[in-house]
């Protein structure tokens, strides 16, 4: 379930409409920052999906996730910064649940 949730903010980023230039440009990012994201986003995804693969898919989702979260509180949009804390939250449960375990 988590990597859906990367691959549709992934393409989100990727797809770069207006609205996502006008927001990373407020923030302060370049042109090219939401492809970046977006590209961090769908590998973040896919290494989630593979065993051999999920706690650096889970470290990377959190370390987008982060990314998000600080990007907003600094930027003062508090209630924004709530779902990639939300997100983050579920990506941490997610790789100690799968370390605990070694799936």
């Amino acid at each position: 379930m988590l990597a859906v949730f990367f691959v549709i903010g992934g393409t989100m980023n990727l797809l770069a409409s207006d609205a996502t230039q006008t927001d990373y440009a407020r923030w302060g990012y370049p042109t090219w920052f939401p492809y970046l994201t977006g590209t961090l986003e769908w590998a973040a995804a896919i290494l989630l999906v593979f065993r051999a693969t999920r706690l650096v898919g889970a470290a990377l989702a959190g370390s987008v996730m982060i990314a998000a979260a600080g990007t907003l509180i600094l930027n003062g949009e508090y209630t924004h910064s709530i779902a990639p804390i939300a997100v983050l939250i579920l990506v941490a449960a997610y790789a100690i649940t799968h370390a605990k375990h070694g799936r």
